[in-house]
Formats: C-alpha cells, sequence, structure tokens
C-alpha cells in the first residue's frame, strides 16, 4: 500500500500576517542603522580618500592606496600653520568659554537675581541666531569701536569664538545641575565642610562629566567654525578658511588626512569618557 502525504499551505495570510510582525518587531532596529549608516557615510569616504594617491591637485575619483599622505601630512604649503592656528584658538576659546559658562549656569541655576530671565534670554539668542548675522554683527562691532583700534586676526577670531561658544558651555552645565541633589551638599556642609570645600569635594567633582563635556563641545565648534571666523579673520587662515581656500582648485589628500585625526582623536577621547564614567558607576555600585 502506498501513503501520500499531503503537505497543508500556510494561509496567504498567515505569511503576510508573519512577514508584517517581523517588520514590526525589527523596523527600529533597521531605521537606525540607515540612519547612523547615513550620517557616517561622509566620514568614511573622508577617511578612505585620506589612503587616495591622486595624480593632480583634485581628490575626488579613486586611485589607489598609499600612506604617504598620513606620513607627510604637512607636505601642502600654509596647511601646518593653519591647523597650530586653529588648535591654538580652539585652545584658549574652550577653557575660557567652559569656565565662564560654568559661573554662569552655577548663577542661573543656584540663585535669584534681579534679570535672571533676561540673562537666561541672552544665554539662547547666539544659540538662535544664524551664524552670518552673528559674524556680520561682530565685524560690525570691531570696525566701528570707538575706544580702541581692533586689528583683525587672532584677538578677533579668539574674541568671536568665546562669544558664541558660552551659551553651548551654559547649555551643557545647566542641564546637569538641574537635576543636582543639593542634600549631598547640605549634608557635607553638616559634617564641617565650608563652601569652598563643599564646591571643591562635593559639587565639583559630580558635575565634572558636564563639564568635560562642555569643553569637548567648545573645542569642537571653534576648530570646526567658518562663518564668523571668515568675517573676523583679517589675514589670518585658520583650518576651515584653508579648505575653503583649496576646494576652489583642488583639495589635496591632506586636508582628508587632517578631518580624519580630528574625528579619531575626538572619538577616542570620548570613548575613553564614557569608560570613566562606566568604571565610576561600578565602584559606586
Amino acid at each position: 500500500m502506498t501513503t501520500v502525504v499531503v503537505e497543508a499551505k500556510q494561509p496567504r495570510g498567515s505569511a503576510l500576517s508573519a512577514t508584517w510582525a517581523f517588520v514590526k518587531r525589527h523596523i527600529l532596529t533597521v531605521y537606525s542603522l540607515l540612519f547612523f549608516a547615513y550620517l557616517l557615510l561622509p566620514i568614511a569616504i573622508v577617511i578612505v580618500f585620506s589612503f587616495n594617491n591622486p595624480p593632480g591637485k583634485f581628490n575626488y575619483v579613486w586611485h589607489g592606496f598609499t600612506l604617504n599622505n598620513w606620513i607627510h601630512w604637512d607636505a601642502v604649503p600654509g596647511i601646518r600653520g593653519a591647523i597650530q592656528l586653529s588648535l591654538e584658538i580652539a585652545l584658549v576659546a574652550s577653557f575660557a568659554a567652559t569656565a565662564v559658562g560654568t559661573l554662569i549656569a552655577l548663577s542661573l541655576v543656584r540663585y535669584r537675581f534681579r534679570g535672571r530671565s533676561t540673562t537666561n534670554v541672552l544665554i539662547f539668542l547666539p544659540l538662535a541666531t544664524p551664524e552670518i548675522v552673528l559674524g556680520a554683527s561682530l565685524l560690525t562691532l570691531f570696525l566701528n569701536a570707538t575706544f580702541i583700534t581692533v586689528q583683525f586676526g587672532f584677538w578677533t577670531i579668539l574674541i568671536a569664538h568665546i562669544m558664541f561658544c558660552i551659551s553651548f558651555a551654559v547649555v551643557t552645565v545647566k542641564a546637569r545641575l538641574i537635576g543636582f541633589d543639593r542634600h549631598l551638599e547640605e549634608a557635607a556642609m553638616d559634617l564641617g565642610a565650608n563652601e569652598l570645600t563643599t564646591f571643591t569635594k562635593v559639587t565639583l567633582p559630580l558635575i565634572a562629566p558636564a563639564i568635560l563635556a562642555a569643553l569637548l563641545l567648545c573645542f569642537a565648534i571653534s576648530i570646526d567654525d567658518f562663518v564668523v571666523t571668515y568675517f573676523n579673520s583679517g589675514n589670518q587662515v585658520t583650518f576651515p578658511l584653508f579648505v575653503w581656500g583649496a576646494a576652489r582648485v583642488g583639495a589635496p589628500p591632506q586636508v582628508n588626512v587632517i578631518g580624519s585625526a580630528i574625528f579619531i582623536i575626538a572619538l577616542t577621547v570620548m570613548l575613553i569618557n564614557v569608560l570613566v564614567q562606566m568604571q565610576r558607576e561600578k565602584r559606586a555600585a
């Protein structure tokens, strides 16, 4: 006797339901992957083309792999000076803006004073104002300064960068202070600590991650700024201005090298900060 086995076909509706259920379960994952790929694709192209070996000035078509661009990163005339100037301004501006911004954030969160609401509005104005308006306004201010003769260059760039970086520092530190537990300070003072000791031993260590985040944010914004710098640079050339000038005649691969190096260093510092915070949380637990 021969036995015939008949396989039951899965209803079409069940297959569609299973497919839709799979899509619903994984749509957020797929969307996140596509979103991050969209964000990281330009950075990946910059890194890849830093190893390109173009025969001329234009680094737009892949011609072959080489390490010479990284070894001789300063082979292009003017690029070393532009990097040095950008780093100097970014370091000074980020430290100055973070220090002033931290004090302003402490004042706005901890104290009640006349004009507090107005100060909050003024802090957010540079964030909401287009950069081209900020650059043109600062240029007008420097040109019409009656009490001093302004020489455009390092100091005008530095003043401009500190001005718009302060707002970012205030917002970053203020967000941490709003959720700060004041009972920890009260407990320290109940145990005999004075105001200075409480600040250095309790307050400052707890808001240090926010201060570091503000410092890194200000540094990244300063070294990346083009519009405000262009209006107030005079004859000084920062790295963004150098890239803009080089792009008109053909950007060399060394530009990609510098951009890749800045990205890798910033990513490394960020990862170190995250690992340190994770270790602190483990020890606290």
